[in-house]
C-alpha cells in the first residue's frame, strides 16, 4: 500500500473513533481522498479508453484482475448507493443524473456480480468521459455529506426501513458474489461505512488501477 496513504488512512481511523478529533478525521479523510481523485484524474491523462478495457492480469488473485473502467465504476457505484441510499437517505446521483444513459452502462448495480471476460465486456461499453463526470460529482455530493456528519451520528446503524428501500431499488444484483455486500453494510453503523467505502475501499481498488495502469504503459 502507498505509505502516504496508508498513513492517512490509519491515522483517519484513529482521529474519527474520539470526539475530541472528530473533525481533524474528517479533514483527514478528505485530504485522503483528495490524494486519490488526483491519482483517479492522472489515469485519464496518461491513458487511451483501451488501456481502460484492459485485462493484462485476467487470471491473477487480487483486485489488479479487473480493468481500470470497472474498478472507477465499482468504487464510485458503492459510494453514491452507500452516501445516498444508506446515510443520507436521498436520491442517488446515478439516478438523479441519468447517468446509466450518459454512460452508456447496461447494469445500474455495483458490478461485483462480474467475472473475468464479463468484466472486460462491461468495460468496453462505458463512456469513459461520462464516468469521470459520474466520479466528480459522486466525489462532490459525498464531500457534502461528510462536512456534515457529527461525532454522534457515527454510532447511528442503518435503519430496516432504509435497507428495505435499497432493496427495492435493485442497484445491488441477486448474485452471491454481489447480495452480501447489503449484509455488510447494513450491519456497520456510519462509522463503519466510512471506514471502509469511503476510505480503504478507494485505496484498494486505486492502488490494483495503478498496477493495471503500469503495465499498460509499459507495453508502449
Amino acid at each position: 500500500m502507498n505509505k502516504e496513504w496508508a498513513e492517512m488512512n490509519k491515522t483517519l481511523q484513529l482521529q474519527i473513533k474520539k470526539k475530541n478529533t472528530f473533525a481533524a478525521g474528517i479533514d483527514t479523510l478528505l485530504e485522503l481522498r483528495k490524494a486519490l481523485m488526483e491519482q483517479i484524474m492522472q489515469f485519464k491523462a496518461e491513458l487511451s479508453d483501451a488501456d481502460f478495457c484492459a485485462m493484462p492480469y485476467l487470471n491473477a488473485k487480487g483486485y489488479h484482475n479487473k480493468t481500470i473502467a470497472y474498478s472507477l465504476w465499482h468504487i464510485f457505484r458503492i459510494e453514491d448507493i452507500v452516501a445516498h441510499s444508506l446515510i443520507a437517505n436521498d436520491e442517488q446521483i446515478f439516478f438523479k443524473g441519468d447517468y446509466q444513459s450518459h454512460i452508456k452502462s447496461p447494469i445500474i448495480t455495483t458490478a461485483n456480480e462480474l467475472v473475468k471476460e464479463e468484466i472486460g465486456e462491461f468495460s468496453k461499453k462505458l463512456s469513459i468521459e461520462e464516468l469521470y463526470n459520474y466520479i466528480a460529482d459522486v466525489d462532490e455530493a459525498t464531500t457534502q455529506i461528510l462536512k456534515t456528519l457529527t461525532y454522534s451520528d457515527m454510532i447511528e446503524k442503518i435503519s430496516d426501513e432504509r435497507r428495505k428501500h435499497l432493496e427495492t431499488l435493485n442497484v445491488v444484483s441477486d448474485d452471491e458474489n454481489a447480495y452480501w455486500l447489503i449484509d455488510y453494510w447494513c450491519g456497520k453503523d456510519v462509522r463503519g461505512l466510512i471506514q471502509m467505502p469511503f476510505s480503504r475501499h478507494w485505496i484498494m481498488h486505486v492502488e490494483a488501477c495503478i498496477k493495471i495502469r503500469d503495465k499498460q504503459l509499459n507495453k508502449r
